[in-house]
């Protein structure tokens, strides 16, 4: 039995119905309703966009389902102050610019349901889990800038934190252009009072298309996802797999490059005091993390004595241990307290390598005809990888006090504290004063910092890639904003003004003394300001526009969009929604080893048109990319720093609830 029919026959069995739920309206929130949205995300509080101590984007499920994409991260291309490419690291994975950064380090957290998907490894959540599927979504949070007060290591220029379906009875199926098909399925039933469980389940491939390169960009996932709630308690688990294969992978294209990625989380959390004016609650999770990947490093005719394609790529697991408290108090002056600490063991069970060269007397890799293995192979005990088994144990303590001076003035103040054994410690505070003059006018002025601990790969790699720094230490960076949000009847506007002051930034460097060789330097301060735009508008009761503009003041970190902007159309008419979206990113101009890398500035258009058959039914078109538009993102460690964009994409999906 093929996995496409395992996941059609596990979704047609849990498709019985539980229970009837409401028909949701795409537009079924208000606009005052989208302007006041509960976001817990900032402060660990319930705040709403206007009193959040954070610049906040929100996207409900409604909104994800009239922009036409298929993966999470593909939401930052409509926040301002980030966008999200393809890169050529590990299978190409998603690539995060935030605020004029792109290092390709994890600067941006990534969490479902407030739990972290960035590791240990790579650091980059998107290396482990580089598709997740927008079906599965109830709403997505956006921190833009520093989170570390409230979050740790890595929310850095930006937090990112996906709400998944818990109240929903439903299923989906996809066909579209490029092999596309898919499958999803959201469920819940509340036996009694206290009892809750819930299931969401997802399957998606494509055979991508094909690139000049002489290769495709063939995807498949599943995703599956349970939960139950007992009274104060509450147990969730989730698996998820991904395999990113022949595209691009380190740089070179090849039909024989592999990813395979594969997650396990496990998480148990429990409500001691829950009154009006105080809670206690503790969680424990582990997650596993595993990736089995290769990329084209030389091909047979670059090479001098060999006869065949040479690949390599890490065969890594990791693990992430983590309890933590929380707490919340209310006082008699309406002053709010939340603190919390949190213990994490982070660590590297396994660091194999994947190659088809290796002499196996030796232990080596060499390049050389006599020790070609017929393809590529797992090296199990790989001894230069021997360094990459180390852990990271962290303790952290945070607290953050919420002060209402007054019906116009609140003030937030907090920090967190954390402790990396062995190789940093870092204090993380944040301000936030926020003032509301009028009904119609909000300012904020807000002071954070953040920082970001070097990873393993970073640390103690060694391969023919590249050579890990054991001297490094945490980047950080000091983050001021004044923002301005302007709410009129049916308009509103979001103004944001950032400086960043960037320290110790961790970059990708020529080896000193390996040719063809990088390793990792803390080798960057600089300076990052910019403007940051969005605004809404409710033409009439049908028709709405939403718009962001993003301009940075100094030259970009790496050679990124220096301005971007994306447009959002929508229009109902009877049972009909139509939804158009542009992204707008501008010209990036970079030097290469023996390339100039030239990408004039262009549109990507996309939307949706959905059809609601009954109460109960909807039939929907996405589509990305509508007008085909043939581009190249940039990326320093590919020859000729071309990496192509996803062209045309449209798919067919009709939904049920029941």
């Amino acid at each position: 039995m093929t996995l496409k029919q395992s996941a059609c026959i596990f979704l047609c069995i849990y498709t019985i119905p539980l229970s009837a739920t409401e028909s949701d309206d795409l537009f079924a929130l208000s606009f005052e309703d989208l302007l006041e949205v509960q976001v817990d995300i900032a402060s660990k509080t319930s705040e709403t966009l206007t009193s959040a101590p954070s610049t906040i984007t929100v996207f409900n499920r409604q909104k994800i389902a009239l922009l036409g994409i298929h993966n999470a991260f593909e939401l930052m291309n409509f926040v301002p102050g980030m966008q999200s490419t393809r890169g050529d690291w590990v299978g190409a994975v998603p690539k995060d610019h935030a605020r004029g950064v792109y290092l390709d380090s994890g600067n941006i957290l990534v969490m479902i349901n407030g739990e972290r998907l960035n590791e240990s490894s790579f650091g980059k959540a998107s290396v482990y889990m580089p598709y997740i599927p927008v079906e599965i979504i109830n709403k997505v949070e956006f921190i833009r800038g520093p989170g570390s007060a409230l979050y740790g290591s890595n929310a850095f220029l930006g937090v990112m934190n996906i709400v998944t379906k818990t109240h929903h009875n439903e299923m989906s199926i996809a066909i579209g252009n490029v092999g596309q098909v898919g499958a999803t399925s959201s469920l819940n039933h509340q036996f009694n009072a206290n009892t809750h469980v819930y299931a969401n389940m997802a399957y998606y491939h494509k055979e991508g298309e094909r690139y000049e390169q002489g290769v495709k960009d063939p995807l498949e996932s599943a995703y599956l996802e349970v939960g139950i709630n007992i009274d104060k308690l509450s147990l969730s688990g989730r698996y998820n797999f991904t395999e990113l294969n022949k595209f691009l992978n380190l740089g070179g294209y090849s039909n024989d490059n592999q990813h395979r990625s594969e997650n396990h989380f496990l998480s148990l959390g429990y409500d001691w005091l829950d009154s009006d004016s105080s809670s206690v609650s503790s969680k424990v999770s582990y997650t596993h993390h595993e990736i089995q990947s290769a990329g084209l490093i030389a091909s047979a005719n670059a090479l001098l004595n060999a006869n065949h394609d040479f690949f390599i790529g890490p065969d890594w697991h990791t693990t992430d241990l983590k309890i933590n408290i929380d707490a919340s108090h209310t006082f008699y002056n309406g002053w709010s307290l939340n603190s919390g600490v949190e213990y994490s063991h982070a660590e590297q069970l396994k660091a194999d390598v994947r190659t088809n060269y290796f002499d196996s007397s030796r232990g080596e890799i060499i390049v050389e005809d006599p020790f070609y293995q017929g393809g590529i192979i797992t090296v199990n005990d790989f001894a230069p990888f021997t360094d990459l088994k180390s852990s990271f144990e962290t303790k952290s303590v945070y607290g953050q006090l919420k002060i209402p001076y007054s019906e116009q003035l609140t003030l937030f103040v907090g920090t967190r504290y954390d402790d990396v054994k062995d190789l940093d410690s870092k204090l993380s505070p944040r301000i936030s004063v926020i003032y509301q003059p009028a009904l119609a006018h909000t300012l904020k002025l807000q002071y954070g910092e953040s920082f970001r601990t070097p990873v393993t790969n970073e640390l103690y790699s060694n391969d023919d890639v590249t050579m890990g720094n054991p001297n490094l230490q945490s980047e950080y960076v000091k983050t001021t904003e004044l923002v301005w949000r302007y709410k009129h009847r049916d308009w509103h506007l979001n103004s944001v003004l950032f400086y960043n002051q960037l320290h110790d930034f961790i970059n990708i460097v020529p080896h000193t003394i390996h040719d063809n060789m990088f390793t990792f330097e803390n080798q960057l301060d600089d300076i990052n300001r910019g403007i940051e735009l969005d605004s809404r508008v409710q033409i009439n009761s049908d028709f709405s526009v939403e718009a962001t503009y993003t301009h940075y003041f100094d030259v970009p970190m790496r050679p990124t969009f220096k301005r971007f902007a994306s447009v959002i159309a929508n229009y109902q008419y009877d049972q009909w929604m139509l939804s158009l979206n542009s992204v707008w990113r501008d010209q990036v101009q970079a030097h290469t080893t023996d390339h100039i890398f030239d990408q004039s500035a262009y549109f990507l258009i996309g939307g949706a048109v959905s059809w609601q058959l009954s109460a109960k039914t909807q039939i929907s078109l996405k589509v990305h990319n509508l007008l085909d538009k043939h581009y190249n993102v940039y990326d320093p460690r590919v020859s000729n720093g071309a990496v192509a964009g996803v062209g045309s994409e449209y798919s067919l999906h009709y939904q049920v609830k029941f």
